[in-house]
């Protein structure tokens, strides 16, 4: 299967064009390689994914043969590491006489 069709199929990513453009952006990689969006999921694939302040990496459990329900669709994967970093604060800035 297809890595768009599964990061949207397993709603990691909500629409597989936004999966699309992560790809081309060079923020997905399966088993630690930059991976484009046509690239082929077998079972047991490590999946890692930076979002902005968002870095999930998953092992594929599951190639479903149709869109799964709502509450099927976490069975897809298994989660290895999420990582949530805290957005950066704006630095202060210095407002001299200069102004």
């Amino acid at each position: 299967m297809r890595l768009d069709k599964w990061l949207k199929l397993s709603r990691v990513i909500k629409r597989r064009t936004i999966a699309q453009m992560a790809c081309d952006q060079g923020r997905v990689f399966v088993n630690d390689r930059t991976a484009k969006s046509a690239t082929t999921l077998k079972l047991g694939d490590k999946v890692h994914i930076e979002l902005g302040t968002r870095a999930l990496t998953v092992a594929v459990a599951e190639l479903p043969l149709k869109a799964p329900s709502v509450q099927d669709a976490s069975k897809l994967y298994t989660v290895i590491e999420e990582i949530r970093r805290p957005r950066e604060k704006l630095e202060e800035i210095d407002m001299d006489d200069d102004w």
